[in-house]
Order: structure tokens, then sequence, then C-alpha cells
């Protein structure tokens, strides 16, 4: 008995040092975003399956940034049911504006013109903060004043944010595109190359107005409507189904789906020395995409390149 009572207490021992180790060495923060060099970052919690990555095994990584438009046909499901109203299911965007409504932390985006990397030195925006950024009257009365409370997607009431389905559909159907920003990265104890979502933002056709001059850069920053740390949104994502494709018995949650790739993307770029996204440094549609090839190209080789033989 006393030598069971020994192995438990040097087990929980063991235990407890292998948290404080991960603690300490880990790739990821407590918010999933990668630190800086010396810095360690926290694997995102995974409801099914938690890979730990301690930072002195990380010899790689890149940052890419990717956008998922929910028009092409893999990622149907992330844009229906339109209606705010379904029992059962809700779109990608309904879902984070009920995780919102529940607490989730966002963060506006930069005040600089055409920088659409997300950034979370800074506190997340205060409740009563929030409905002016999901704002459907794009040009207020003919006054110019705010739009009153029935343009907002969100309402601020007596200290907690209120979810308007009234105003929801045409703010929707124009809420067309995510973009994430990955980190991929090869971790030597395992072996491989992994990658991981660090933030999503919704992206709104009408939240920007066009104009003849204004570049590819300026248009996208424009539709950013927030920047989301991917890991705060996971265990919303984790408790709502996605549209089932074909078949009700086989469903999995919006967390399964992104976990398993199952959606499909295209690159605007990724860090390099001079910060600059591939439509700042291609003219044509053509170099945009030789630029998108050469990247993907470059990050399929990663794995095969690190060996040495």
């Amino acid at each position: 008995m006393k030598k069971i009572s020994v192995f438990i207490l040097a087990l929980l021992g063991f235990v407890m040092n292998s948290n404080a180790q991960h603690q300490i060495n880990s790739f990821f923060d407590e918010m999933g975003i990668v630190r800086l060099e010396t810095q360690e970052l926290k694997e995102a919690s995974d409801t099914l399956v938690t890979v730990f990555h301690r930072s002195d095994d990380v010899v790689w990584s890149r940052v890419v940034y990717r956008i998922i438009d929910l028009r092409f046909k893999q990622n149907y499901q992330l844009y229906t049911p339109v209606s705010a109203d379904d029992p059962v299911y809700a779109s990608l965007f309904r879902t984070m504006l009920g995780a919102i409504e529940k607490g989730m932390p966002i963060y506006e985006k930069s005040s600089n013109i055409g920088d659409v990397k997300p950034y979370f030195t800074g506190e997340p925006l205060a409740k009563q903060e929030i409905p002016g950024l999901l704002n459907t009257d794009r040009t207020g009365d003919k006054d110019g004043n705010i739009a009153t409370s029935d343009y907002m997607l969100l309402n601020y009431v007596n200290d907690s944010l209120k979810f308007n389905r009234y105003s929801y559909e045409d703010f929707a159907r124009n809420t067309l595109k995510f973009m994430i920003q990955e980190v991929i990265f090869f971790d030597k104890h395992y072996s491989r190359v992994y990658s991981k979502i660090l933030a999503i933002a919704p992206l709104n056709a009408d939240n920007v107005v066009m104009n003849e001059g204004m570049s590819v850069m300026d248009a996208l920053y424009g539709q950013i409507l927030f920047w989301v740390p991917f890991d705060a949104f996971r265990p919303y994502m984790a408790q709502q189904y996605v549209t089932p494709r074909g078949s009700d018995t086989k469903r999995i949650t919006f967390d399964d789906f992104f976990a398993q790739k199952m959606y499909s993307s295209y690159l605007v770029g990724s860090n390099n020395i001079y910060s600059r996204m591939i439509p700042q440094i291609a003219n044509t549609y053509e170099e945009m995409q030789k630029e998108q090839e050469r990247i993907e190209t470059e990050l399929l080789n990663v794995e095969q390149d690190l060996w040495e033989y």
C-alpha cells in the first residue's frame, strides 16, 4: 500500500512538472498567438486532440495570410443558412456574432490604412464600442448622424450585448469572405510540418466604398470588420454544427471543419522582410497567381528541405 502511495505521488509530481515545463517552453501564448523569438507560445486547446509544441523544437516557422471565399463551392457550408432563426444550424458569421454576444473578445483592425494584419497587443474592444463596427446603415441619416440602434447587429443594453436579428440578413449576405492569419512550422520532435490558424476576421463587401484608383490592399483593409484570436472562437465553434452536405447523420462542428481543413482558401501574403502582401508586389492577376504558386511550393518543400542527408 505504501509503495502504491509513493508511486501515485511520484506520478503527480511528474504531471505537475510537465505542466510547468509546458507553460514555460510552449510555442504559443495564452491567446494562441505565436510569440516572437525568445517568447513562448501555447498550442490552441483542441476539443479533440492537443499536440504540445516546445519552442525549442520549432526550427522553422512562417506566418501567412489567406482568404476563405464563401462563394467557393467547398465553403458553402460556412455561408449557410443566411437566416438568423434556424433552430439547428448557423453560418460561421452568425456563430461569431453569438460568441461576441456571450463575451468573446474582439479587436479593432489597425489604424494604418492598408495594414490588414491583426494586432493583439492592446485591450479588446469594450462592449459599448462593438455595435459601431456592425452598423448596417453606411450613410446614417440625411444630417450625417450616427445610425440608430435599429441598424446595429449588436446593441449595447444594460451593460450587455443583444443580437438584433431584424438587420442581420442583409448584412450577412454581403459577408462573403473571411481572412485568416496562419502559422506554418516544422517541429523537429515530431519530424513534421504543422499549421495553425492564429486569427480570423470577417470581411464585408459593403463595408467599403470603392473609388477609382483604390488599391487592392486598401479595399481589403476596408472590408475587415474586426479581428478575433482563433483560440478564443474555438469553444463556440465546437458547440455549433455545420450545415450538412448530403447527410444529416454525419454532422460535424465548425471546429472539426477547420481542424480537418475542409475549407478552401487562397494566399494573399506572407511575412517577409518588406512586410508586403502579394497584391503589393504583383501588378496583374497572372503575376499574383505566379507569386501564390511560388509561396505555396516553398511551403510544400519545407519539410524535405529541412532534412539533411
